[in-house]
């Protein structure tokens, strides 16, 4: 099991991951807030936190990940507000978008997804805990963190209390304090919005609480990773961890990864410069998901990605690449001999996997992959190629894409498609062609030709026969 250095914001450092658990490692990601659909920025938050879940696996370990779905916060509300729906017809649908997103860009479910309606007990608790321990005060049935108590608050995004004033508003929360800087735990009900019994009246969570309530509750009192946006930073992730310590007297989290802005070429994502888009408007205009994928996992997490249709194409261009070799090392001939693959193999797989544990080096990983590429359609074009060659690149690329998630075409194929010509059928149609053309029926290979593009297949007419494959 190889043990992999992260960047971790806390101390702004790369360390070495050293999980409470052996073996084991646990994550809590920031999930969505489910008032509206995610947009392709968001995605790449969850792409990141993909891939560190799939390389920790590769890697050897076992790991357990929760992400929250925020179901109650003031944007949720105010959606609800503003079209006269309840809170579940505005978040439920929206969750179920949410879903499909991740199931068409071929993201792995998190072991737990925690609704913040659904935890409501376990947050009252934690206040409880905060304000027994003189963390927390109630102002007019709202309850507040009472940062003056805390003195590390600042230490993961350098905010420097002494620099805020009193009087200054640095946050939107409109309720009472004893100090502005103090942050709302407990929101008292204002009429028109959804709010459950406490101890203090009728009221609903702030957005901070639900994340360590819900985090502790599948994760414990301590625990491995917590990833993020950088935007969550401060003052969510801030307060998280003030709030968690206070009440816990544990070191919160280990080891906190943020993931860097998507742009739009060149420009923050805005719907005023029309730069602003979903998965959905994407797929809606030809893109392909899997190419999507690619892209947001090519370029390291800690880097702005700026998304162009020019890199869109390029990200295609990098998977056909590999579909091709794919194609041609299937239809090659294979003779008796010494492998040259074999090591080849085998250095790109340590390459790739060493790539990963430095802090997810995509990048360098698929320079080791691409490298093979290269190596085994030159062994293709000098007959090079060998029994047992194509297993063993097969299985590589298989083990490869337990990260990638986008090597194998046939993961990524609608339903629709799937419903189509069957291998064997295609096989058959295609010796058939064969025959035709020999019998030189030339009307009725044309027609199985026309008939297997209009399926989304290819035709590749070789000296030694005709090879297929998918579009």
């Amino acid at each position: 099991m190889r043990q992999p250095v992260f960047f971790n914001t806390l101390g702004r450092r790369l360390e070495p991951l050293e999980p409470l658990v052996p073996g084991q490692v646990r994550i809590y990601t920031c999930g969505p807030t489910v008032y509206d659909r995610a947009h392709i920025g968001n995605l790449r938050t969850f792409l990141f936190e993909d891939l560190l879940n799939r390389s920790l696996r590769f890697m050897g370990y076992e790991v357990t990940q929760v992400m929250n779905l925020t179901d109650v916060d003031d944007r949720t509300i105010q959606r609800s507000q503003d079209t006269g729906k309840s809170l579940d017809e505005i978040t439920v649908p929206v969750t179920e978008a949410f879903f499909s997103d991740l199931d068409a860009l071929a993201i792995q479910r998190a072991d737990h997804y925690p609704k913040a309606t659904e935890h409501i007990a376990e947050m009252i608790a934690l206040i409880e805990r905060l304000i027994a321990a003189g963390y927390a005060y109630e102002s007019g049935g709202s309850i507040f963190f009472r940062i003056a108590e805390d003195d590390d608050y600042g230490r993961l995004s350098g905010f420097d209390l002494g620099q805020v004033r009193q009087g200054e508003r640095v946050v939107s929360d409109n309720y009472d304090k004893e100090d502005v800087r103090d942050f709302v735990l407990w929101k008292a009900a204002k009429p028109g919005e959804p709010s459950w019994e406490s101890p203090w009246g009728a009221g609903r969570p702030g957005w901070h609480i639900e994340c360590s309530a819900m985090s502790m509750k599948y994760l414990g009192e301590s625990f491995d990773i917590h990833c993020g946006g950088v935007d969550n930073i401060f003052p969510h992730h801030e307060n998280e961890i003030a709030q968690s310590e206070s009440a816990t007297g544990k070191p919160f989290v280990r080891t906190w990864i943020h993931a860097e802005h998507l742009i739009v070429d060149g420009q923050k994502m805005s719907k005023s410069l029309g730069n602003f888009y979903t998965l959905g408007d994407l797929i809606e205009q030809g893109a392909d998901p899997r190419a999507i994928r690619y892209l947001m996992l090519s370029v390291h997490y800690r880097d702005k990605l700026n998304f162009t249709l020019e890199a869109l194409e390029a990200a295609n261009g990098a998977l056909k690449r590999l579909d091709e070799m794919r194609f041609r090392l299937a239809h090659t001939g294979a003779s008796p001999g010494e492998s040259r693959l074999v090591a080849s193999v085998e250095k790109m797989l340590e390459a790739f996997e060493t790539a990963l544990a430095h802090d997810l080096n995509v990048s360098e990983s698929l320079a080791a992959l691409f490298g093979l590429v290269r190596e085994v359609n030159t062994a293709i074009d000098g007959g090079a190629v060998v029994e047992g060659d194509r297993e063993h690149v097969m299985t590589a690329l298989a083990r490869v894409d337990e990260v990638l998630g986008v090597l194998d075409p046939e993961a990524w194929r609608t339903e629709a498609e799937s419903e189509g010509l069957a291998d064997d059928n295609i096989d058959a149609l295609v010796a058939e062609r064969e025959q035709a053309r020999a019998d030189r029926q030339w009307g009725r290979a044309d027609e199985i030709r026309d008939q297997l593009q209009g399926a989304g297949i290819v035709l590749e007419d070789a000296r030694d026969g005709t090879r297929w494959k998918r579009q």
